[in-house]
């Protein structure tokens, strides 16, 4: 039971961990950004691309645009991982923290959504 206990408390110190680095991020954006300035023949310069409606949408930059948005794109994903560990680190806290239904047997991590 303590081995359950320490893997409790290991998990909701982490998640504290993650809650609190939320709200140290700069901008978010979605897409990316390609930097098509080295073409030959002259080119977009620099593009930000996303999916709206299932349809691409490309809208120009300029050179401090794109660097601007570059970084907003890599705060957006850094987010996003830490949303999907903590939402791993919730289920596995809910899971072993409430007693499960009678069952024949155990479900596997994969199922629960914990590993």
């Amino acid at each position: 039971m303590s081995n359950n206990t320490s893997s409790a408390n290991r998990s909701r110190r982490e998640y504290e961990r993650l809650r609190r680095a939320l709200g140290q991020g700069g901008y978010l954006s979605q897409g990316s950004v390609q930097d098509r300035t080295a073409r030959r023949g002259g080119g977009a310069g620099y593009q930000w691309t996303r999916k709206v409606a299932q349809k691409t949408m490309t809208v120009a930059l300029t050179a401090e645009q794109f660097a601007e948005m570059k970084k907003a794109i890599a705060n957006y994903r850094q987010l996003r991982r830490q949303l999907r560990k903590m939402e791993q680190l919730s289920r596995r806290i809910i899971f072993h923290g409430a007693p499960h239904p009678s069952r024949r047997k155990r479900l596997p991590p994969q199922v629960l959504g914990t590993n």
